[in-house]
């Protein structure tokens, strides 16, 4: 199975339409359709996209190995838990203060494409 075939097989696992699908990521869904038609190859922007925004192990999207997701929020929130309670309280204020400007910066890009798109329309 080719990385085309992976991202059909990651979609339907989602439960997401070709449409649903490539709103998440901000790319058309005639995109999509040609990426699992095997029209267009995957290129790495295309595959990080869709590894960060739902998860998904990018060496499995790629080569077909190991497991289709990457740990769940529940672990991740788990290991970021422990992280801080083990920072003193100078490192644990700017790790959090870090995290807010990275909340602050996607919400800032999601309203940038959000305005593209209505733009587009």
């Amino acid at each position: 199975m080719d990385a085309n075939n992976r991202i059909k097989e990651l979609r339907q696992a989602l439960g997401l339409s070709q449409a649903k699908f490539a709103e998440q990521i901000a790319i058309s869904n005639g995109y999509i359709a040609g990426l699992e038609l095997g029209n267009r190859k995957l290129n790495e922007r295309i595959s990080k996209l869709i590894c960060s925004t739902f998860k998904v192990n990018e060496r499995w999207l790629n080569s077909g190995e190991g497991d289709i997701f990457l740990a769940s929020q529940g672990e991740d929130l788990n290991q970021v838990s422990i992280i801080l309670n083990e920072l003193s309280p100078a490192f644990k204020s700017h790790a959090l203060s870090q995290l807010q400007q990275l909340l602050e910066l996607q919400r800032n890009l999601e309203k940038v494409v959000d305005e593209s798109k209505n733009a587009e329309k």
